[in-house]
């Protein structure tokens, strides 16, 4: 087999793509056949040692990846080889085969495509979670997502749409605006060249959005968090644009608005029913036609260097996705 081996995480150049032994699985764990695997932003944390998961060394990263069951360890009975499953282990799916633990694995539905399994979970996973678990956003609400035609983004677009709620997508360029009106935004604001603050007034007639989706931080935080209704829900998601934003308490306390932290990696792990529940309504949602991964970009898994560089130029428009012919 061939991956992306980190040796030493001092940052994507030192990645080097090799061929290794093929493992066999142990106990309790599954061998993939990767089909795809999408880039997240963790997955360029977690090679410059910044990620709060830092696994031992040498490691293969890709922390979201779908793809044939090819062999089965002791103890493994809920899959067999020949079966279509999406993965969510952390580590390991960019190569050509991984060794997944049976527990992180999702059977996939028929129909639904290797390439939008790679980009599901995780970043749907996130916004579901957010959205309507977090926020507890309601239909007639108005959402701001912002960063939003990236990958947690458009998912985030799409869930609230699906919810029967108002959607204003803010992104950095009018290409990414374009984007995002095609994917059902209600209206976009494009925070590069417009005033966010007087752009929602606008908007909302005065009254600001319900919910606001921030994968974004930085600079844009606090002018967005003051034009936040009464009651408004702040999602802190992640921090794309490098700072962590330093917002005053007392604008929670003038807005009667909430600070919510949204953490979907331990909800999977403290909540695995609740988990369960979120992802059964996205794939009915999915098998609807209601949300769909937006890919931006399909390449060889030995590109991967090449999708790393469009993820950190901020270039990516939904997902990018790495295949094995």
């Amino acid at each position: 087999m061939f991956a992306w081996i980190c040796e030493n995480p001092i940052g994507v150049d030192a990645l080097q793509w090799k061929e290794v032994p093929t493992p066999e699985p142990g106990p309790g764990q599954v061998r993939l056949a990767v089909r795809a695997a999408s880039l997240n932003f963790p997955d360029i944390l977690i090679v410059q040692n910044k990620y709060q998961f830092k696994p031992p060394l040498p490691f293969v990263p890709g922390s979201e990846f779908a793809g044939v069951v090819d062999a089965v360890g002791p103890g493994v009975t809920q899959f067999k080889p020949g079966d279509a499953v999406a993965a969510l282990s952390g580590t390991g799916g960019f190569g050509t085969h991984a060794i997944v633990p049976a527990d992180k694995l999702l059977p996939l539905p028929a129909g639904f495509k290797f390439e939008h399994a790679a980009a599901f979970a995780f970043t749907y996973g996130t916004s579901h979670h957010a959205l309507m678990d977090r926020a507890a956003l309601q239909p007639g609400e108005t959402v701001l997502v912002l960063g939003a035609a990236g990958g947690v983004g458009t998912a985030a677009l799409q869930i609230a749409k699906a919810a029967g709620a108002r959607v204003i997508a803010a992104a950095s360029t009018d290409e990414k605006c374009a984007l995002c009106r095609s994917l059902g935004a209600d209206a976009v604001i494009n925070y590069s060249s417009e005033n966010i603050r007087d752009a929602l007034k606008a908007l909302t007639d005065g009254k600001g959005p319900d919910v606001v989706y921030d994968p974004v931080g930085g600079d844009i935080a606090e002018p967005v968090f003051r034009s936040i209704a009464w009651r408004g829900r702040y999602l802190v998601v992640g921090f794309a644009a490098g700072g962590i934003p330093a917002l005053p308490f007392n604008l929670a306390l003038l807005k009667g608005a909430a600070i919510v932290g949204v953490f979907w990696g331990d909800f999977v792990k403290r909540e695995p029913i609740n988990n369960a529940a979120s992802l059964a309504q996205l794939s009915a949602w999915y098998a609807e036609g209601k949300i769909k991964p937006v890919i931006d970009q399909l390449l060889p898994m030995s590109e991967l260097h090449a999708a790393y560089a469009r993820m950190s130029g901020r270039q990516v428009l939904g997902k990018v996705v790495l295949v094995n012919a």
